[in-house]
């Protein structure tokens, strides 16, 4: 009986093992993912850098929700279907906002 009760703990140590190795592995496969840069985004506080009116250089500065300013890192392609915008379309939104 004890050898079945230590035979079981260790099969289930070994199979929590492999369980939390998975999920490092997809963590850090999803860290190296290659990132962009998506504007209008972020909810206030939660920018990743620098806006494009360069009110303020540093992240969790963004007062605004989806400011189309403040950016986010994302994975690269990811942008649009997350309602954001690539940089060259945020600068010319920017602008325009500027302009009226």
């Amino acid at each position: 009986m004890k050898n079945q009760l230590a035979l079981s703990a260790a099969l289930a140590a070994v199979v929590s093992m492999g369980v939390i190795n998975s999920a490092e592995a997809a963590d850090n496969e999803r860290k190296r993912a290659p990132k962009e840069r998506c504007y209008g985004i972020s909810p206030a506080g939660q920018n990743d850098c620098g806006n494009l009116a360069g009110t303020h250089s540093c992240a969790g500065q963004s007062t605004i929700d989806n400011d189309p300013g403040e950016w986010r890192l994302v994975n690269k392609g990811s942008c649009e279907s997350l309602g954001g915008m690539l940089r060259k379309e945020a600068k010319a939104k920017f602008k325009a906002m500027q302009n009226s």
